[in-house]
């Protein structure tokens, strides 16, 4: 498998974004639209197997410099899939640890993601790589169905 940066609109990452919106209307998500992974500042990594886009997650600082509510050294797991058929195999885990490593990289700190209740498989995937729950924040507050998720990053010297 390889873990590869992807412009926000590759085909193939889209392809996958696609999936992931219909697999979350389809698990009671509740919505209509199909939401991009085109957000400014987004960073896009891809899990490739046998030359196949086959897994996909993206990063973004929680808040651009600048806008209002911005936290420093802040940064947001988004749009993370892998299709069903390549499950069970550690992508999901291993599209984190790529993630965590770039936001690392980029001089963040802390990383906090949002999932739903009916995402059981995902909230065990986060929480057994260390994520810890939180209050919903953000664009997230209010919403009975979401779960919010947070970890520190350990820096290496």
């Amino acid at each position: 498998m390889l873990i590869e940066h992807r412009p926000a609109l590759d085909a193939e990452l889209s392809a996958l974004v696609i999936a992931q919106q219909r697999e979350l209307r389809e698990a009671g998500a509740g919505r209509d639209d199909v939401i991009s992974a085109t957000h400014d500042g987004v960073t896009c990594l891809v899990a490739v197997v046998g030359g196949r886009a086959v897994g996909c997650g993206a990063w973004r600082p929680l808040a651009l410099p600048g806008e209002p509510g911005a936290e420093t050294g802040v940064a947001e797991i988004k749009r993370m899939f892998v299709r069903p058929s390549f499950r069970r195999r550690g992508i999901a885990r291993q599209l984190v640890v790529a993630l965590e490593e770039d936001v690392l990289a980029a001089g963040h700190r802390t990383i906090r993601l949002e999932t739903g209740v009916y995402l059981p498989s995902a909230i065990g995937l986060y929480r057994s790589v260390g994520y810890h729950p939180i209050p919903a924040y953000g664009e997230y507050a209010g919403n009975p169905v979401s779960r919010c998720f947070e970890k520190h990053l350990a820096v290496l010297v």
